[in-house]
């Protein structure tokens, strides 16, 4: 890992305008702090967190340097919200309610009932779960997990599950609960696209980075992932209703699902008995995330505030107390309703580009006032790129946007037209002198992909990058500018955090199975091909798997008889799960007499053949 040494101090620009920041915002404010502390118990003797190989997952002191002063190459209101996110420990919310916060990128809720306890999203890995539970079993007694709920579909929520409960628990009668649609989005989310989410995550988090004033100092909505094992158990009860009430171990819920707010599949949950509602992720101290940088489908910010509005309906009127998934709760029915505002989007229609409305819009002055409405996560910026793509999609309308040229060819011709490398070097250099950082980034990008072995344009660039991260108040463009600038300078580091797991890929059924298959095939070098291979399944409908025209499609079914096979393989489902999934290869299954093939066999292996291995550590800023 490269040394903080490396990085540069900031420019003059930046330094005025973190310090103008200062005097924008109500720093004298102090609520935030006195709430995050409240209800502390303690917190873990050790500082780190690791895995069986003795590695490091997580430090809980690698953020002690936020005690100090706001440097200047950080955005103070960034720092602040960072400083807040990395208290951690065990806090009680209410009586009966804890969480354990500052041990992931989440919190990990544990509700007290007659016999055990409750957990509510047990955090990304495992190991961290383990920690926040033997934390709170420390303070609270050596109480039995008695059911487990995942709020939403996204990792840093249900990951950790095996720290906290194992298949045989499960099996035993211990209940998972989840909302309606939560295994398909958890999965297909992970798998189909999860190489490059997980490869854009380790950019958005930022957890290769130094820890430090010049390198990673929180992304917003908790410090930075964990990098221990992900898993997942499927849940065993969904909640498939809003007004729906579980109780389990004696502990009284009343659910709301929010389907398409944060998470495809997400709920808020209600505890009559302790006057607490659990917001998830639909309400936390930060500006939503309308379209995650790390990828994702965009999310409707008309039903997530319609869900808001409703949570205020059904809850507000007996809430004492809310608390999330992230950051700290908020006490007093004023301030949780406060907090569960909706905003409202413009300008949509008044023919403006994404970018051009990404400008004009700001905060209105009371909500810019207010702590909890400020881009640490989510930013008005790209949350209005996102709504737009969403209604209009990524064509602004304009045809010369309609067929560009692809990222290479229109560097090569744009550092063409303007003079070439050393006069698009020798003018940026200028910009940055002026501190024009935005600028540099943008056209001194198009030198880096010309001429990737351009070292004096991999520094310039690096350096406005760094100088714009340095600027930024969301913590996750901090680190995608700060990572942008590591891999400029000493190519990619790799992806801490893979969710694509055992756990998650043994979830996807038959039909995700072939679907993620699909999606690595090499379609030109498959255009030629055309192969048909029959799986007639002891256990369930046969399957017939063809690749022609570069495209591999499925048929389950008796209509699937319609196709003549090239090979024809009989065998029990599990066989073929650990056949397509690489868990055992087809020679081993014919030897052990698991399988009885028709045809040849070879073709089974010329059809994977034209399947690509995703790259998980792909570069990003450079071509």
């Amino acid at each position: 890992m490269p040394p903080n040494t490396e990085a540069k101090p900031a420019e003059p620009g930046i330094v005025q305008a973190n310090r103008a920041v200062r005097h924008r915002f109500p720093f004298d404010d102090d609520q935030d702090f006195a709430d995050a502390r409240r209800g502390f118990m303690g917190t873990a003797q050790e500082s780190v967190v690791g895995d069986a190989e003795g590695r490091t997952v997580w430090d809980l002191d690698a953020y002690g340097f936020l005690s100090q002063d706001c440097p200047d190459t950080a955005n103070p209101s960034l720092w602040r919200q960072s400083r807040l996110c990395s208290d951690h420990g065990l806090f009680e919310v209410t009586e009966g309610i804890y969480q354990v916060r500052g041990f992931d990128l989440s919190n990990m809720t544990l509700v007290e009932g007659e016999r055990g306890v409750f957990v509510i999203d047990p955090l990304l890995c495992a190991e961290t779960a383990a920690a926040g539970l033997a934390l709170y079993r420390s303070h609270r007694g050596d109480r039995p997990v008695t059911g487990v709920l995942y709020t939403h579909s996204h990792a840093d929520h249900f990951g950790g599950v095996r720290g906290v409960v194992t298949d045989e628990d499960v099996a035993g009668g211990l209940p998972i609960f989840a909302p309606q649609g939560f295994m398909e989005h958890a999965v297909s989310e992970n798998v189909y696209a999860g190489t490059a989410m997980a490869r854009r995550a380790a950019f958005m988090y930022g957890a290769a980075l130094p820890k430090g004033e010049r390198g990673q100092i929180g992304a917003g909505l908790g410090q930075t992932v964990s990098t221990g094992v992900v898993g997942l158990i499927p849940p065993t009860v969904d909640i498939s209703r809003t007004g729906q009430t579980k109780t389990v171990d004696g502990i009284r819920m009343v659910f709301q699902l929010t389907p398409g707010t944060e998470a495809p599949a997400e709920l808020n949950l209600y505890f009559p008995d302790h006057a607490a509602l659990c917001m998830a992720e639909n309400a936390t101290h930060n500006l939503h995330n309308l379209l995650t940088l790390r990828g994702a489908q965009v999310r409707d910010p008309r039903v997530w505030a319609r869900y808001l509005t409703e949570a205020i309906d059904l809850f507000g009127d007996s809430t004492d107390v809310a608390f999330a998934s992230h950051h700290w709760p908020v006490w007093g029915r004023e301030r949780v309703i406060a907090l569960l505002h909706d905003q409202t989007v413009r300008l949509l229609n008044q023919g403006l580009t994404p970018l051009e409305i990404a400008e004009r819009i700001t905060m209105p002055p009371a909500l810019e006032k207010a702590w909890h409405s400020h881009g640490y996560y989510g930013s008005v910026n790209h949350n209005v790129k996102a709504v737009y793509q969403r209604y209009l999609g990524w064509f602004d309308g304009n045809p010369a946007h309609l067929w560009e040229h692809p990222p290479v060819e229109s560097a090569r011709r744009y550092v063409d037209f303007m003079g070439g490398a050393e006069e698009v070097l020798r003018r940026a250099r200028e910009s940055y002198a002026e501190g024009d950082f935005r600028w540099v980034a943008q056209v001194v990008h198009h030198v880096v992909f010309a001429e990737p072995d351009n070292a004096e344009a991999r520094s310039l660039q690096a350096d406005a990058l760094e100088q714009l991260g340095y600027g930024s108040e969301n913590g996750t463009w901090r680190n995608f500018y700060l990572m942008g600038a590591l891999e400029l300078r000493h190519g990619s580091v790799g992806t801490p955090t893979a969710t694509t797991s055992p756990d998650l890929v043994a979830a996807l059924n038959l039909e995700q199975i072939f679907d993620a298959l699909a999606i690595r095939v090499d379609g030109p070098r498959s255009w030629d091909a055309d192969i048909t291979v029959r799986w007639v399944l002891t256990d369930g409908d046969p399957v017939t798997l063809r690749l022609r025209n570069g495209v591999l499609t499925h048929v389950i079914g008796r209509r699937a008889a319609a196709v003549e096979p090239d090979v024809e393989i009989t065998l029990a489902e599990s066989d073929l799960r650990a056949l397509l999934l690489g868990a055992v290869p087809l020679a081993h299954l014919a030897a052990s007499r698991a399988i009885e093939v028709k045809g040849d066999a070879a073709t089974l292996t010329a059809l994977l053949g034209h399947l690509s291995e995703p790259d998980p550590d792909f570069t990003i800023v450079t071509p």
